[in-house]
């Protein structure tokens, strides 16, 4: 018998936005409010955790480890996942130097959640996809043994959750668009739209990586390429977790215009994304465009 927290859910609202600095280019801006789509797991985390969660309930795991920064969503995921399940969390997060300070509110959260955090140094952070450098940062954290979940949540089974919003989205929209991370998100979303659709991704880290990752995903879970998609890169405003002032106020402005919480790490990344290239022309006249709020504040 599935979970109830597993069970699948009626897809997530999708709602026009009514906004004349799109409309004066001729194109359509809708919502997707994935944030809405489960209470503690929102957006892409409960569609890339639940088939990962559904694999672990399955092959009889009682405990899950997973890896993440000090703010990362995936990391505060994996920890309400923990206790809604039933299960053992193990969070093993970037930056030794973190070990010995008060833990910030998202790691604080993840605490009371239950999970087990682990501060591994950033050189060993950087070789976890090595084996043996990944086997020893599960033994040192008391993990050996359990359900691996990937920084991020990317995986080929999460893609397999993922391409379920694209095939919600299918005949809605001409472009769909979604903040990216890891690119697993993308990834499955690109797979999911209908022929004709495009899938666009606006990476909220610099550094020009995740092509060759979004490929990589898209083998191990489909074989091969899947669907049509791009990358909007120049968007980062800095790096992971950097809030300009700017970035903040068109965050604010979004909010009072449409009564919208806008997440600041990957949503306002993404909105600001679809301004500036609507503002450029990048849309042709008549173009439909989804905007996929993938998390909450």
């Amino acid at each position: 018998m599935t979970h109830p927290e597993l069970r699948p859910r009626p897809p997530s609202p999708l709602v026009e936005a009514a906004d004349e600095r799109f409309a004066a280019h001729g194109v359509r801006l809708l919502l997707k409010r994935d944030d809405l789509v489960h209470p503690e797991l929102p957006g892409n985390k409960w569609r890339k955790l639940a088939p990962n969660l559904r694999a672990a309930l399955e092959a009889g795991h009682g405990r899950l480890a997973t890896f993440g920064g000090a703010y990362s969503n995936h990391l505060r995921a994996t920890a309400a996942a923990g206790r809604l399940l039933g299960l053992e969390t193990v969070g093993i997060v970037r930056g030794d130097e973190l070990a010995g300070r008060p833990l910030n509110d998202s790691l604080a959260r993840c605490a009371a959640d239950g999970m087990r955090l682990h501060f591994a140094t950033r050189s060993e952070y950087r070789r976890k996809a090595d084996p043996d450098t990944r086997d020893r940062l599960l033994a040192a954290a008391g993990a050996a043994g359990a359900y691996l979940v990937p920084e991020g949540g990317s995986n080929a089974l999460a893609l397999t959750g993922c391409a379920e919003l694209g095939r919600e989205l299918r005949g809605a929209s001409d472009v769909v668009a979604v903040a990216c991370g890891t690119g697993g998100t993308l990834a499955g979303l690109a797979a999911g739209l209908a022929p004709g659709q495009r899938a666009l991704g606006v990476p909220v880290l610099a550094g020009g990586f995740l092509g060759a990752e979004i490929r990589s995903l898209q083998t191990a879970a489909f074989g091969g390429p899947a669907g049509d998609w791009t990358l909007a890169e120049g968007f980062d405003h800095g790096g992971y977790a950097r809030v300009t002032p700017a970035l903040d106020a068109f965050a604010a402005d979004f909010e009072s215009r449409h009564g919208l919480p806008v997440e600041r790490i990957y949503v306002a990344k993404l909105l600001w994304a679809l301004h500036a290239l609507t503002a450029s022309g990048s849309f042709p006249r008549g173009t439909t465009v989804t905007a996929v709020i993938t998390g909450r504040p």
